[in-house]
């Protein structure tokens, strides 16, 4: 049942006006607010190969219009969407998901958004659709496991700008600052607030270390960091985020990139993801206080599959010059408590640590002691190219891999670490671990290797796969990182050329 605070605290008109969650909204309550709010203008949004959100307008002029757009939805051609789907037989239906309608917050005329769903001429949902992959995954992992997936993730992306020579900026010294030396602080809060108008759950936001000026302009790290939610959902919610801090950093004069890499020697931007089980409203992450076999196992899949992932989560060569050591990037196969440096971190999570509200507020009497864990466990390889919903897929795959995997414990075991992988005193403990993909060519490879934990039942259909590889293998990157080693001005020519990933 959905506490009557969730409703309060939603900052999603339409929750507001329905008076109810957005899960159970239906294609009335749809018309009754478009009808109510006065909205002119429709659009749906989806997703095709390039990752970016997809527009579609209507302006309804009629109820019977307006029904017959949320019902049977619109026909478009999906071999302009999609490398993968052939002109002679193009066509695809998009249907709307009506609960992930929110109104635009940028257009002057009333409108309303809502993300769609791909359906073949035969009316069913097309077997290679992005959303569909990571609803097969997800489903699958339901009926086997009983758990819920949840996830969310750092969304974290560069702010270029005039250089501005009042309160300039600290080179790598930017974490957490505020007003005046982050000078885009109110972009971030914009952001913020517009996100969670458009149904995101926000954590929280901040300035990120990564701040620097270079022939005079300035470039400021953000980062906004969401809630737990279903994994589709956790998708909608990057989605949708990028889409609006792109769209304000048009209106504030400036650019926004979530590329992996934005400048030599410099911070690059992660896309970090925390992940969850869940069974019957309890988190599954934690056992009488400590990380629970079930979590271990999760990671055990997760690091096994790892290398493959990446050809989801890490798309293109600029990713690549961010997977090295000493830039809080991981390199190598394993995971640590609380360890920037390895590629799983157990982060904290609250476990056992509720006296510490009592001791910053003694006048407080307060009882805390049943404060669920928030406990996550959090890759930290994908970047803002990141395929998003076969990155979630692969990494539901992964995880039900490992619930499965009869040595997963062991493995767990074997590749965890509690040492700091990028010091030069550790060279000799990590000898013995595997290191990522160093380039899109040899995650191609790692994915075709691996490829049948994908394919199985058909989440991903070998078409698919295939053309992972294919676009992988055409940037011909391999062994990159050595043959640009100190060529700065052909390093900043690859950063320019892909700096508006996904």
């Amino acid at each position: 049942m959905t506490k009557n605070n969730d409703i309060i605290m939603n900052q999603n008109e339409l929750v507001q006006f329905l008076k109810k969650p957005s899960k159970d909204f239906t294609r009335d309550d749809i018309i009754r607010f478009i009808e109510a709010k006065g909205i002119a203008m429709l659009n749906f949004r989806y997703v095709g190969d390039d990752g970016k959100l997809k527009s579609l307008n209507f302006v309804p002029f009629s109820r019977d219009h307006l029904e017959s757009i949320l019902t049977a939805g619109e026909r478009v051609d999906g071999s302009s969407l999609f490398s993968f789907i052939e002109s002679g037989a193009s066509d695809l239906y998009v249907i709307p998901r009506y609960r992930t309608a929110f109104v635009n917050p940028f257009t002057e005329s009333p409108t309303l958004e809502i993300l769609c769903s791909f359906y073949n001429s035969d009316g069913k949902p097309l077997e290679s659709a992005p959303e569909y992959i990571l609803r097969k995954a997800y489903s699958r992992f339901i009926e086997k496991t009983g758990f819920k997936f949840k996830a969310f993730g750092e969304l974290e992306y560069y702010i270029k700008s005039i250089h501005d020579d009042l309160y300039p900026l600290l080179d790598q010294k930017g974490y957490h600052q505020s007003k005046p030396f982050a000078k885009f602080e109110d972009l971030r809060i914009e952001a913020l607030e517009l996100c969670a108008k458009a149904g995101c759950r926000i954590k929280y936001g901040h300035s990120e270390v990564g701040s620097f000026s270079k022939d005079g302009e300035d470039f400021e790290q953000h980062e906004i960091e969401f809630l737990p939610v279903e994994i589709d959902e956790a998708v909608d919610q990057l989605l949708i985020a990028k889409w609006i801090i792109r769209i304000l950093g048009s209106e504030y004069g400036v650019e926004v990139s979530f590329a992996p890499k934005i400048t030599v020697g410099k911070a690059g931007s992660g896309m970090h993801i925390h992940m969850m089980l869940e069974k019957d409203g309890v988190n599954m992450m934690v056992e009488n206080g400590k990380l629970s076999n079930v979590a271990k196992k999760m990671i055990a899949g997760i690091l096994d599959l790892s290398k493959s992932l990446t050809a989801f989560g890490n798309t293109i060569p600029t990713s690549y010059l961010r997977l090295v050591p000493h830039q809080e990037a991981p390199t190598n196969i394993c995971w640590g408590d609380r360890n920037r440096s390895v590629l799983i971190r157990v982060p904290l999570g609250w476990n056992g640590a509720t006296d510490m509200i009592k001791d910053a507020n003694p006048a407080d009497h307060t009882d805390y002691e049943d404060m669920p864990s928030k406990q996550t466990v959090e890759i930290r390889s994908p970047d803002g190219s990141a395929d998003i919903h076969k990155l979630f897929a692969g990494l539901v795959i992964a995880a039900e891999h490992g619930l499965e995997m009869d040595n997963a414990l062991k493995k767990a075991g074997e590749l965890y670490v509690d040492y700091n992988i990028f010091k030069d005193q550790d060279k000799k403990n990590k000898k013995n671990l595997e290191s990522l993909p160093a380039s899109c060519w040899e995650s191609a490879e790692c994915l075709i290797s691996q490829r049948a934990f994908f394919e199985k039942d058909g989440i991903f259909p070998a078409g698919v796969i295939d053309n992972v590889v294919t676009r992988l293998k055409a940037f011909d990157d391999k062994g990159l990182s050595e043959k640009l080693y100190n060529k700065n001005e052909e390093i900043s020519r690859l950063v320019t050329k892909f700096l508006h990933c996904s």
